[in-house]
């Protein structure tokens, strides 16, 4: 990574894309100076990515040889914004079913 990309550490958003298709894809971006990012995907495979929201993130699908570019997709529009963890969610979940519990039905010593 060059020294130009390192100061603008702070600005990289978290991105998430799927190949939902039943073809293999090759998705880039070409448009960040000096900075190149380049996957295979294959049908149903995720991925997560940092990137700048700037970038565009560009969909080329069929054979690699021939791939076609079928979309190009601003890496604002793939940010992920909220990171949530579903155990988490159950415990809170619990939490509150136990303090309601509590709060109904005080123990008595």
């Amino acid at each position: 990574m060059s020294n130009q990309l390192s100061s603008q550490g702070n600005s990289l958003i978290l991105c998430y894309y799927a190949n939902v298709s039943h073809q293999i894809q090759v998705v880039r971006i070409g448009n960040i100076p000096n900075w190149y990012f380049e996957r295979v995907m294959f049908p149903g495979q995720r991925l997560m990515f940092q990137s700048w929201p700037e970038a565009i993130l560009e969909i080329h699908t069929g054979a690699v040889a021939s791939a076609i570019l079928s979309d190009k997709i601003p890496c604002y529009v793939l940010r992920v914004i909220e990171e949530i963890n579903a155990d988490e969610v159950q415990d809170e979940a619990e939490d509150e079913v136990q303090v309601r519990a509590v709060e109904q039905y005080p123990v008595c010593a």
